[in-house]
């Protein structure tokens, strides 16, 4: 068949799905009871997303792009959900830093001793730096999990190397 007789559209490259945020293999997934319920309101999106690609009949290549790309989303998600591990903060020892604690550091020796830093700990689904929420597999959350208030931390971020201690600690 000649070329003048196919659609662009139909020679088109395949869809780039768009990753959830990296989990280690074999890493537990924890999230927190706030965690778990963005990730449902996720679900719950993305179903009346593909629930509408589903119904629009007016451009079937644009449909079945939706509709791969929708469905990839979809299952990545599920599995997400599926390996959830829920850790409520509430429950966790308040003199020490675990998962979901509000942790507040204070750099003793570094670059800029003095500087205070504050963050919690969540799930890689939950994560958002702008916003003070760090994933618990982030080298920084690694490194303070199991301190305890007034504990003196090493932290290597990038290059640099700080020590900070740990000023506070809040579920």
């Amino acid at each position: 068949m000649s070329r003048a007789f196919v659609k662009e559209d139909d020679a088109g490259e395949p869809p780039i799905i768009p990753p959830r945020a990296a989990l280690p293999p074999g890493t537990t997934n924890y999230v927190t009871p706030t965690g778990l319920e963005q990730l449902r309101a996720e679900l719950t999106q993305l179903e009346a997303e593909r629930s509408r690609a589903e119904a629009n009949r007016e451009d079937e290549a644009n449909r079945t792009r939706q509709l791969t790309i929708l469905n990839a989303r979809l299952s990545a998600l599920n599995e997400r959900l599926a390996s959830a591990r829920v850790i409520d903060p509430a429950n966790q020892q308040p003199n020490e830093v675990r998962f979901g604690a509000t942790v507040t550091l204070k750099t003793v020796k570094g670059p800029k001793p003095g500087m205070k830093r504050t963050f919690t700990i969540v799930g890689v689904d939950e994560a958002d730096v702008a916003a003070g929420k760090v994933a618990f597999v982030a080298p920084i959350a690694r490194a303070v999990v199991g301190a305890k208030a007034g504990e003196m931390v090493s932290l290597k971020l990038g290059k640099t190397e700080e020590l900070v201690e740990v000023t506070g600690i809040s579920y």
